[in-house]
């Protein structure tokens, strides 16, 4: 089962990083929710940074996180090994892509909900 790790995942349901882990669950992904201070997102544990999540490799990342804090937490992301990471619309500053490239990281850039044959609009609450 391919698994994602969802930084700037969200209880609230009408947020994309909600909307994300419910549709990666609907895709068949084993999900890791990452929240500074949430500790459960749609059932699912959630975690305060990636560096906590219980597996040494994760196929993709999500990031729906803005840019300031985005920059914050990259250097984390080098903790694991990980696929790809995607940096959805409002994530995708160009000083925050520069440094995921500068970390070696695989970055695709584009919504990772798309990506997986889902429109966020089925996910509207």
């Amino acid at each position: 089962m391919p698994s994602i790790a969802i930084l700037g995942a969200s209880s609230d349901r009408r947020k994309f990083g909600n909307r994300a882990v419910r549709g990666y669950l609907r895709q068949g992904y084993t999900v890791y929710p990452i929240h500074p201070t949430e500790k459960q997102i749609e059932g699912l544990p959630a975690y305060p940074s990636i560096r906590y999540v219980p597996v040494e490799a994760i196929d993709r990342v999500s990031v729906y996180l803005p840019p300031n804090v985005g920059l914050k937490v990259l250097p984390e992301l080098t903790s694991k090994k990980i696929g790809e990471v995607f940096f959805n619309p409002g994530a995708d500053a160009p000083e925050v892509l520069e440094q995921a490239r500068a970390l070696g990281l695989n970055v695709v850039v584009g919504c990772s909900l798309i990506a997986v044959g889902i429109s966020p609009s089925e996910l509207e609450d």
